[in-house]
């Protein structure tokens, strides 16, 4: 039935979740040590042509560890692009595609994104254009990208006056997430892709924000089984959204939570200078803030949100640089919007938000004078 999430455990380490979508269903499997194993990413290829898209900082890592979990029989090529998030953009995806046509790949290839979000990105929108859509598997190796963007099929490239304005949706066909690639992720994307995980709390599971109020030091301690519990419910939580709400009509929305407000910074400070997850903090902070002064959220909430993205090792200022008018100028071209209007999303209390348009621009004005910068 669509829309219904099944979790079952295949093995000691393995968790598998299902992506309900009717014939475009997908898994996502979860443990220690997938990488370099046949079994959970041989079944998903489409033919024997496979580009690899990754980046010059995972390839060294995580390359040919990928590369041994493929049969001797496949055709292999690799793509190794630049880092950074200033690097989503048209002209990296069209290497992508000098890749797949300089080695005459066919609508029969697949290409794999071995990397964080933005190769993700990048790799499933390349995927979803080439020879007008070729499939294409998620092997993220942030926190950010395992709990958040590789699942949902949200592809795409930042345009200089927007995040994430040029794209498609394209669902991966499967989505393989080795927890180990975590050991070597910098502590301050480990705590970007925490801001993610944050957010399921707030925006839908209010059990889950108190777990990970009680678990967030070994979280960050890279605690396997706490980080394996987080992961878990993050895409179960996404998942689930997913299914009901694949091209954001409506309840996917909620998973913006933040975004609109992060987003402005993210474009503002310039791409990368801030990290999406950072940014997302702060807004998230914001977009609490904002709830309390239309009062669904007491003071206690509030003290409760700013005290897990401390924890979590987040900035809780918005940049010293930016202006209200900086922030509206950004936030006016948020996707959300319909019909000029300004869509935020919002908390009526923990674990519970919601979509809002009608926020009076008073209040939102002074809400950006006020909020504390950094």
């Amino acid at each position: 039935m669509q829309g219904l999430i099944m979790p079952h455990t295949t093995s000691d380490t393995l968790l598998t979740l299902n992506v309900e979508l009717g014939e475009r269903s997908y898994p996502i499997h979860i443990g220690a040590g997938l990488l370099g194993d046949p079994r959970w990413l041989e079944p998903y290829l489409a033919g024997r042509q496979v580009m690899i898209v990754t980046n010059e900082t995972v390839a060294p890592r995580y390359l040919e560890r990928l590369r041994q979990g493929l049969s001797g029989d496949r055709e292999i090529r690799e793509v190794v692009l630049p880092d950074g998030e200033h690097t989503k953009t048209l002209d990296s995806v069209s290497r992508i595609w000098d890749a797949l046509l300089d080695a005459g790949f066919n609508r029969r290839c697949t290409l794999v994104a071995l990397g964080g979000g933005v190769i993700g990105d990048m790799a499933g929108f390349a995927a979803a254009c080439y020879q007008r859509g070729v499939a294409f598997i998620q092997v993220p190796t942030t926190l950010l990208s395992q709990v958040d963007s590789s699942v949902g099929g949200k592809t795409g490239v930042n345009h200089p006056r927007g995040k994430n304005m040029i794209g498609a949706f394209w669902q991966p066909r499967a989505v393989l997430i080795d927890t180990d690639t975590l050991k070597t992720l910098p502590e301050r994307e480990l705590s970007a892709g925490l801001a993610e995980v944050i957010k399921y709390g707030l925006i839908r599971d209010a059990e889950f924000l108190t777990w990970l109020e009680a678990h967030m030091r070994e979280l960050r301690d890279l605690d396997a089984s706490a980080l394996s519990e987080a992961i878990h419910r993050s895409c179960a939580l996404k998942a689930a959204v997913v299914a009901e709400d694949e091209t954001e009509q409506g309840v996917r929305a909620l998973l913006n939570l933040g975004h609109t407000f992060g987003h402005a910074i993210e474009a503002h400070q310039g791409y990368g200078a801030w990290l999406h997850g950072e940014a997302v903090g702060v807004g998230m902070l914001m977009a609490a803030e904002l709830s309390h002064r239309l009062g669904w959220l007491g003071k206690d909430d509030m003290a409760r949100v700013s005290a897990i993205l401390e924890a979590a090792g987040l900035p809780r200022t918005a940049p010293q640089s930016m202006a209200t008018a900086d922030f509206l100028d950004r936030m006016r071209l948020d996707k959300k919007n319909l019909d000029s209007k300004l869509r935020l999303i919002l908390l009526r209390s923990l674990g519970d938000a919601c979509v809002h348009d009608a926020t009076p621009q008073a209040e939102l004005d002074d809400l950006l004078e006020t909020f504390p910068r950094g």
